[in-house]
């Protein structure tokens, strides 16, 4: 199932199909190929339509930090990893990069560190919709 590169209507709906079909078998093997777990979950899917109540992953633990920047630091460093359109188009787009993003983020969390904020903290982000959210967002992971 390695990195859907869909080509054709037909492929897709092979995919489809299987997504459909067997959800579990479908969203483990993603899991497995695409993210990196700090720990594996007990079972990929339960379900009780009586309450109603859906659960994926249970017990799995990750970092998005690590699975969105850490990992591509290596061989995607230099490539960009947020594309910045400003709503003025005046404004010039802002490429930042995988590691322009990393040193940006730990920044972040340094600041939010030495006003001691912790795990478990509740913070109010208030911005527009500007690379610094994700920054904020990301250094809180």
């Amino acid at each position: 199932m390695s990195n859907y590169h869909i080509k054709h209507l037909e492929e897709y709906y092979q995919v489809y199909r299987k997504s459909v079909r067997e959800p579990e078998n479908f969203w483990e093997e993603i899991a497995e190929e695409h993210f990196m777990w700090q720990k594996k979950w007990d079972k990929v899917l339960s379900w009780d339509f009586s309450k109603p109540e859906v659960k994926w992953f249970e017990g799995a633990q990750l970092n998005i930090t690590e699975n969105c920047i850490d990992r591509h630091l290596p061989t995607r460093g230099d490539k960009t990893a947020i594309l910045f359109e400003p709503n003025d188009p005046k404004d010039p787009a802002e490429h930042i990069t995988y590691n322009q993003l990393h040193d940006r983020v730990n920044q972040f969390a340094n600041v939010l560190k030495s006003r001691g904020i912790a795990k478990g903290d509740r913070v109010c982000i208030y911005l527009p919709m500007i690379p610094r959210i994700g920054y904020c967002h990301f250094s809180m992971c």
